[in-house]
């Protein structure tokens, strides 16, 4: 398959699921604890991603899901599946969660699909064709003023009583300087947003690959600048990353770090 088949396939897998998703929306589905109090998952987390990766299966392409696992890899392609992201905002009846699929290819994001169930939007991007939320073309931002911009960051899932959380330093010192900063509880979402001009800027500390796989090939293809959190080069699978619409971008790291 070449990109654009796959980027079809990983909209319509993610379509598809976010409808399954969708029953469970409001309906207060039963939760249980992963790694933490505050880390959850429900049977609808795990009902998406096995209709997932049997929607992809036939692509040959390894999978690496957030419920499921599998093997990661920087040396070929790789699907990276979250089935819902913002599990705890689903849960609770949040409109902010998402089906977010992505491809990286020897460690970068290169294609995505996330599809946004509650708030009727979807957005997909791929190299050849660019970045779109609801098939019509998108960009990042123009705003080169820090001061004028809206940021979106998140904090990654803890324990409850836990220490401070290492994302307070870096929150601290941007709220200060720039016009606001939301917190949507999905990374995926922030990123597409970022990548359809909403949000100037994002950062976040602590992702996991499926959390920001498919909405990080968006915001590429949309024209983002993506860096660590100190300006260097960015690990994907390391999950510390800066995504701007680079105008704003030297600016924001100098604020983070």
């Amino acid at each position: 398959m070449d990109e654009l088949q796959l980027m079809q396939r990983a909209l319509e897998a993610a379509q598809e699921a976010a409808a399954l998703v969708l029953e469970g929306y409001r309906q207060r589905p039963s939760t249980r604890s992963k790694a933490s109090t505050v880390d959850l998952v429900t049977e609808y987390d795990l009902a998406s991603e096995r209709l997932v990766r049997e929607r992809l299966a036939d692509t040959g392409i390894a999978l690496v899901g957030e419920e499921e696992g599998g093997q990661s890899s920087t040396t070929g392609p790789v699907w990276y599946i979250d089935p819902i992201d913002g599990t705890t905002n689903f849960a609770h009846g949040h409109p902010m969660f998402c089906v977010s699929i992505g491809l990286f290819d020897k460690g970068l994001p290169v294609l995505g699909a996330v599809v946004a169930p509650a708030l009727q939007v979807h957005w997909t991007g791929c190299p050849s064709r660019g970045a779109f939320r609801n098939g019509e073309p998108c960009r990042v931002s123009s705003s080169q003023n820090l001061g004028e911009s809206l940021l979106s960051t998140g904090f990654a899932p803890g324990e409850l009583g836990g220490p401070p959380h290492k994302n307070i330093g870096p929150f601290r010192n941007a709220l200060p300087h720039v016009r606001g900063v939301r917190r949507d509880g999905s990374a995926a979402l922030d990123l597409c947003m970022t990548a359809d001009g909403t949000f100037d800027g994002y950062w976040e500390l602590g992702l996991k690959p499926w959390d920001l796989a498919g909405g990080a090939a968006i915001a590429l293809c949309a024209g983002a600048t993506i860096s660590g959190i100190q300006g260097e080069a960015p690990d994907y699978l390391a999950g510390d990353l800066v995504a701007t619409n680079g105008l704003i971008h030297e600016a924001l790291v100098g604020l983070l770090s």
